[in-house]
């Protein structure tokens, strides 16, 4: 006999409160919680399958282009993040220090990863002597901690996973190579596995990761009009080689000094996925990640229960045969509307509701998270409408996420618009831009809206074409926005 239980809370719409309607998703949704530590948060298990499908899909992708995972040390030595002034003056103020071990005040201060270029360039200057050693090409994936004033889960938070490659070259261009073709990696993820359509281009210099010599990036952007800068890709040129040592003997016997790049992404992406997909019921999770694609969920009447879970089972045996990952809601204390609500909140894709009428007429009933479409189907077709639906679903959510980012992105014609169109629209500004920091940060003082990137394509200006603040020559066409 079912138990009545009380209905879920509630969550704030995307209209209310964006910000309060995420963190209220997240939590519900069981992807992750506040814990005792400041700034830090617990993955909970639904939330770990959902990056642990994320992290396998990109680990894939990037052992395919040669790379190899290891594993590096968590604690970096002062010594090692001054060799490069550039790059610890960008890090310090997130360091966290470690000062006493064991009992014993240490003898210098050790900082726990906010990145890995150090400890790994003092390592790789060991391993490098000739250009026979070269390309050294390796990733980890690991935990960083960077000492945040303001938090929010998965996007900033003071401890969180990713995956950090470096990579060590003979030449430049080789590093600028290897430097695009991890940026492009990440933009087909993004778009192939997260149903996250990015726009790939260059970083101001201001923007740069600090003691790079170009930063690449993928944005993406949000249901609210803000960017998320959803990964990046530097071409550290000699900046820390030259500080650290990193040389080989090259083939006409003169020594120089190795060129190097470094690329991530991180739990971030999490929130990317939800501020991209979501609605107001919760989450929408693309199937190539959900951690559980399908949900089936018995309607319970009395003296039928045997066989309704007799006919689930049978339906998830046939679904995992082809490969879906499916979960059976059998619990009985628990009213059927009660689990659609929370399923829903989950954003599974795909629940099949089977109730006394499916049993005595062999159908199922399936229902889209995308769309909120349903079907009752022949349980045989049921089962192979449910495969059919993963492939669709993930092309219908790129599809709509990329209609939305093309309705949100602007070409304002002068500085009352752009000022207009970043508060009544949001999304990404489209402008002339005259190359000067001065004029970046004049607009960033006086909107909060930066220079996301100069993108591959679109960023050409046409003759006469001037900067709509400073009124002076553009030299190309950057895209604006508000950002996490």
């Amino acid at each position: 006999m079912s138990v009545s239980t009380p209905k879920p809370e509630r969550i704030p719409s995307r209209e209310e409160n964006f910000s309060e309607w995420y963190i209220e998703t997240v939590r519900k949704a069981d992807l992750a919680d506040y814990t005792v530590v400041k700034g830090c948060m617990v993955i909970k298990p639904y939330g770990f399958g959902l990056w642990e499908n994320m992290r396998d899909a990109l680990d894939r992708r990037i052992k395919e282009t040669g790379h190899e995972n290891a594993y590096f040390p968590l604690l970096v030595p002062e010594s090692l993040l001054l060799k490069e002034a550039e790059h610890v003056e960008g890090f310090a103020p997130e360091c966290a220090w470690v000062t006493q071990g064991g009992g014993s005040e240490l003898e210098e201060r050790l900082a726990i990863r906010p990145t890995s270029e150090a400890i790994i360039c003092s390592i790789y200057a060991n391993w490098v002597n000739s250009y026979r050693d070269l390309p050294i090409l390796i990733n980890q994936w690991a935990n960083v901690m960077r000492w945040e004033k303001r938090t929010r889960l998965f996007l900033r938070t003071a401890e969180f996973l990713w995956q950090e490659g470096h990579t060590v070259h003979r030449t430049e261009e080789e590093a600028q190579e290897e430097t695009l073709k991890m940026l492009e990696v990440y933009r087909e993820f993004l778009e192939t596995e997260l149903a996250i359509p990015a726009v790939a281009g260059e970083k101001t210099a201001s923007e740069r990761f600090a003691g790079a010599l170009r930063t690449y990036t993928v944005e993406a952007l949000m249901q609210d009009g803000w960017a998320l800068q959803a990964g990046t890709s530097h071409n550290l040129g000699q900046h820390f080689s030259k500080g650290f040592g990193i040389k080989f003997l090259d083939e006409d016997n003169v020594e120089k000094f190795a060129w190097q790049t470094s690329w991530g992404v991180s739990t971030r992406l999490v929130g990317g996925i939800i501020m991209t997909h979501g609605d107001d019921r919760g989450l929408r999770l693309p199937p190539r990640v959900a951690p559980v694609q399908a949900v089936i969920v018995p309607i319970y009447k009395a003296g039928i229960e045997g066989e309704l879970k007799e006919k689930c089972a049978r339906i998830a045996k046939a679904l995992r045969e082809k490969g879906v990952r499916v979960r059976e809601d059998m619990r009985e204390n628990q009213r059927p509307g009660f689990k659609f609500t929370e399923w829903e909140v989950k954003g599974v894709p795909v629940r099949i509701e089977v109730g006394p009428k499916d049993l005595k007429n062999g159908t199922a009933c399936l229902v889209r998270r995308d769309t909120g479409e349903k079907a009752f189907l022949p349980d045989a077709e049921a089962v192979e409408r449910v495969a059919e639906l993963m492939v669709d679903i993930q092309t219908n959510m790129l599809e709509t996420a990329r209609s939305f980012r093309e309705e949100k992105t602007s070409r304002p014609a002068n500085w009352e618009e752009f000022q207009a169109t970043l508060e009544e629209k949001r999304g990404l500004l489209s402008c002339p831009w005259d190359g000067t920091e001065e004029t970046e940060e004049a607009i960033k003082g006086a909107t909060k809206a930066t220079i996301r990137c100069i993108p591959f394509e679109g960023s050409e200006v046409e003759a006469g074409e001037v900067d709509i603040y400073s009124g002076k020559p553009a030299v190309a066409r950057v895209l604006y926005a508000r950002a996490y």
